[in-house]
C-alpha cells in the first residue's frame, strides 16, 4: 500500500528538489559517523530518487581500501544502520558509483590524486560536476584538509558557477571563541562563505524545522510569542547513556562544548528569533545571529546563572551504573562537567524579562530533547478555591527526540456535577500523523547542501556569537578546577544546584 494511502497528509508533499550532477567526497570514510549516518543518508536519498541523475560517492581516508571492499563496508553499514533495509535494485544503482581514494590528510600528493579522480569522473560524464567535500574527521585534522583543498585547487573547482565546490564541516567548530575564529579564518582563506556548510544535525530534525512553521504560519501563536504572554522557556537536551568508551574524547569536551554551545544555542535562536523578511537562507540566519548577540553575558558569580555537575553512581533502567569518575579513561580528579544548566537573559523588546533555561547532561532519567514554552497564568479570580481547581500554566512543548511532535497543556473541566478542573495534554506526533519512517536529519542536510540551500546550516558569525557567550564560562571553570562542581545520581534529573538556579524565579524544571 502506498504511503499516501495510509497517511493522506503526505499527499502533495514535494518528492524532489533538483541538484546538479554531484560527487560527494567523504573525508574520514572509515569512521563511525560515515557508517552510522552518512552512508545510510546517501542510500535513503537514492531510495527516494532524490539524488541527481549523475551522482558519485568517493570515500577518502588514510587506510588503503580497494573499491570493492569499501562498497562491502558501505553495504554492511546500510544493513545495520539504515532506517530502510538494503534493497538490491537501489544498491545496484549506487554501488558502481562508489569508489575510494587513500591518502593522508596532510599529504598534498593525496589531494592531487583526488583531483585526478574527480577529473576522470567529469571526463567519463563529458560534463562538469559539483563536488561536495564532507569533512567527517576529528577536529585536529580540519585545518590540514582545508588547506590542502585550497593548495590543490579542489576548493576552487568551478567557483562562481552553479556547480561550484562546497564543503560540509562537522562540529565542533572550535573549542572556544579564539579557536572558532581561527577555524573561520582558515576556512575563509580557502572557501567563500557561500561554499561553507557547517552542520549541526539537530537542525535537520523535523520538529526543529517545524518551529518556524508553528511560529509564523499559525496566527494563534505569533501574537502571543513575547514577554507579555510568555513567562519562561525551558530547553532540555538529556541523555540516558554515560560516556562509555568515549571517556578520552569527553574529557576534552564536556557538556557545555558537546551539547549546549551548539545544539541548545541553535534551539534558543530558532525559538526566540524575530520573523525573517523571507524564507531565504540568509534572511533566517541574519535573525538567528541578531538573537544570539542579544543574549546578555552570564552572571558567573556564586549565585549566578550557571550550574555544573558530574554524575555519580546510580540506577538506570533498573541496573546499577558507575559514576563518571569511575568510568574508563577518566581521571579521579577530573573537573569535566557531565551536566550543565544555564539561565539566559535576552536584551531585546520581545524577550526582556523572560528567562530562558537550558540544561543538558548524561545519565539523566531518560533520553529526551524538548523546547517548552510556558505562558503566563490567567488572573486567579475565578478559579482560586484551594485545591478544587488544579490549574497549570499553559505550556507548548516541542519534543525533538525520541518521539518527534508537540503538545499543548490546557486546563479543562472534569466531567461531573461539580465544577472541578485539571490540566490535559493535546498532542500531535509525526509518527501517528505522517508515519513512523521519517527521514533522518542527515538525509535532509546532505540534500540541502547538494541543492545549495544553507538555511539549516550555521554561518561563521553564528558560531562566534555562540562562543562569545560560552567562552568566559569555560575560562572560569577551567581556572577553578573542581570548585563548585556538584554531583547527581545517575538516573535522576540532575543536581540540586540546577533546581536552586531555576527556583530563584519561582520556577521548576519540567519532567518531559
Amino acid at each position: 500500500m502506498a504511503d499516501t494511502a495510509r497517511h493522506p497528509f503526505l499527499q502533495g508533499l514535494s518528492k524532489h528538489r533538483g541538484a546538479p550532477p554531484t560527487v560527494v567526497v567523504i573525508f574520514g570514510a572509515s569512521g563511525d559517523l560515515t557508517a552510522r549516518k552518512l552512508i545510510p543518508a546517501v542510500y535513503n536519498l537514492a531510495y527516494d530518487n532524490l539524488l541527481p541523475a549523475d551522482f558519485f560517492l568517493v570515500g577518502f581516508g588514510r587506510k588503503a581500501i580497494p573499491d570493492e571492499e569499501f562498497r562491502g563496508l558501505a553495504a554492511e553499514a546500510i544493513k545495520e544502520f539504515s532506517r530502510r533495509e538494503l534493497k538490491a535494485d537501489v544498491w545496484d544503482r549506487l554501488a558502481p558509483l562508489t569508489t575510494y581514494v587513500a591518502g593522508g590528510y596532510d599529504e598534498p600528493a593525496a589531494f592531487t590524486r583526488l583531483a585526478a579522480h574527480l577529473d576522470a569522473i567529469e571526463k567519463q560524464l563529458g560534463r562538469e560536476v559539483q563536488t561536495l567535500f564532507y569533512i567527517s574527521t576529528p577536529p585536529t585534522v580540519f585545518a590540514p584538509i582545508i588547506r590542502n583543498l585550497g593548495s590543490s585547487g579542489l576548493a576552487a573547482r568551478h567557483l562562481g558557477q552553479l556547480h561550484q565546490a562546497k564543503v560540509i564541516i562537522e562540529k565542533p567548530f572550535g573549542r572556544d571563541l579564539i579557536s572558532a575564529r581561527a577555524l573561520n579564518v582558515t576556512l575563509r582563506s580557502v572557501f567563500e562563505e557561500t561554499q561553507v556548510y557547517r552542520i549541526d544535525h539537530y537542525l535537520g530534525k523535523e520538529t526543529v524545522q517545524d518551529l518556524l512553521v508553528q511560529r509564523f504560519a499559525n496566527s494563534i501563536f505569533e501574537p502571543l510569542w513575547n514577554r507579555n504572554f510568555i513567562s519562561s522557556v525551558q530547553i532540555t537536551v538529556a541523555e540516558e547513556v554515560g560516556v562509555g568508551s568515549r571517556g578520552g574524547y569527553y574529557e576534552q569536551s564536556g557538556c557545555l562544548r558537546d551539547m549546549i554551545q551548539n545544539h541548545a544555542m541553535q534551539l534558543v535562536a530558532l525559538t526566540a528569533m524575530e520573523p525573517p523578511v523571507s524564507l531565504e537562507a540568509e534572511a533566517i540566519r541574519d535573525e538567528k545571529v541578531k538573537l544570539l548577540r542579544a543574549i546578555q553575558p552570564l552572571n558567573l558569580g556564586p549565585a549566578g546563572d550557571v550550574s555544573r555537575a558530574q554524575y555519580a553512581a546510580g540506577m538506570v533502567a533498573g541496573k546499577p551504573v558507575p559514576g563518571y569518575l569511575e568510568e574508563e579513561g577518566i581521571s579521579p580528579t577530573s573537573a569535566t562537567e557531565t551536566y550543565a544548566a544555564l539561565r539566559l537573559s535576552i536584551n531585546n523588546w520581545r524577550w526582556q524579562g523572560v528567562p530562558f533555561y537550558l540544561r543538558s547532561g548524561k545519565r539523566l532519567a531518560r533520553r529526551v530533547s524538548e523546547i517548552a514554552v510556558t505562558f503566563r497564568r490567567p488572573p486567579g479570580t475565578l478559579f482560586a478555591e484551594g485545591d478544587k481547581f488544579d490549574l497549570s500554566a499553559n505550556t507548548l512543548a516541542f519534543q525533538i527526540q525520541p518521539d518527534e511532535g508537540m503538545h499543548l497543556v490546557v486546563n479543562t473541566k472534569i466531567p461531573g456535577l461539580e465544577t472541578r478542573t485539571q490540566p490535559v495534554k493535546m498532542s500531535f506526533r509525526y509518527r501517528t500523523t505522517f508515519g513512523s519512517n521519517t527521514a533522518e536529519a542527515y538525509e535532509r542536510l546532505v540534500l540541502d547542501a547538494m541543492v545549495g540551500d544553507g538555511t539549516l546550516f550555521i554561518r561563521g558569525d553564528e558560531t562566534e556569537a555562540s562562543w562569545q557567550l560560552c567562552s568566559p564560562l569555560l575560562g572560569v571553570w577551567e581556572g577553578s578546577g573542581r570548585e563548585g562542581m556538584q554531583s547527581y545520581a545517575a538516573g535522576s534529573w540532575g543536581p540540586t544546584g540546577a533546581d536552586s538556579l531555576i527556583a530563584r524565579d519561582q520556577c521548576a524544571w519540567r519532567q518531559p
